[in-house]
């Protein structure tokens, strides 16, 4: 049985981090037995050196938070991160060619990244839920499959508002058993987790990983 842990993604993306922070956060990892740690670019090398030799991998963010960078920028962010020992990268998409309707855009900006990335480095797709209609989160998912991203994912938890249920259940009704469903961006409590949860995420960005292991 999956537990709770099991499939949190211990996230730091604050841009005030100190070295302290992401030790801690490494260090946190490791003893709750979290799937990754999610962390900024430039931390990238560290955690992978901080968590060498445990079962936690090592996920980063790119084109994050506004996913307005241009597709090579994204690339080379996502080549430096492989090399840095980036396991995962959550890429944001070019929300305003979503909202635009331009939708072979925004699968070629994802195919790019799933490229640059490799056969080894999973790679979520970051929709932002809370700017996209209900039609336009379905189709944000299939351009996601479509590229051959492994999962998709919510939030950025830095735009307007985080991940809900229905966006959630949403995503897994359109992508089906075989992808990836990440729910991240204000998880806050044990009742937002199990929610999420329910809804059909397999991932859980959160800050907030080691209260849920202590309850329930």
């Amino acid at each position: 049985m999956t537990t709770r842990s099991q499939i949190i993604d211990h996230t730091l993306l604050n841009p005030a981090a100190t070295d302290r922070d992401i030790t801690r956060l490494c260090e946190e990892a490791i003893e709750y037995g979290f799937f990754s740690v999610c962390v900024n670019p430039y931390w990238v090398a560290r955690a992978s050196e901080l968590t060498h030799g445990s079962a936690v991998k090592v996920c980063t963010v790119i084109g994050f938070p506004l996913g307005a960078n241009t597709t090579a920028t994204k690339v080379a962010e996502t080549i430096d991160a492989v090399r840095n020992g980036a396991d995962e990268v959550d890429m944001v998409i070019n929300i305003g060619r979503a909202l635009a309707g331009d939708w072979d855009a925004v699968e070629s900006d994802i195919r790019a990244v799933v490229e640059a990335a490799g056969e080894n480095t999973l790679v979520k797709v970051i929709l932002e839920t809370c700017l996209l209609t209900d039609d336009q989160i379905v189709e944000a998912c299939r351009r996601a499959v479509a590229a051959g991203a492994d999962y998709v994912k919510t939030s950025t938890g830095f735009s307007r508002g985080g991940a809900q249920p229905h966006a959630v259940s949403l995503m897994r009704e359109t992508v089906g058993p075989q992808i990836g469903v990440k729910a991240a961006g204000g998880i806050r409590t044990l009742e937002d987790f199990d929610a999420m949860v329910d809804a059909g995420a397999s991932r859980i960005g959160t800050s907030a990983g080691i209260s849920f292991t202590q309850e329930g």
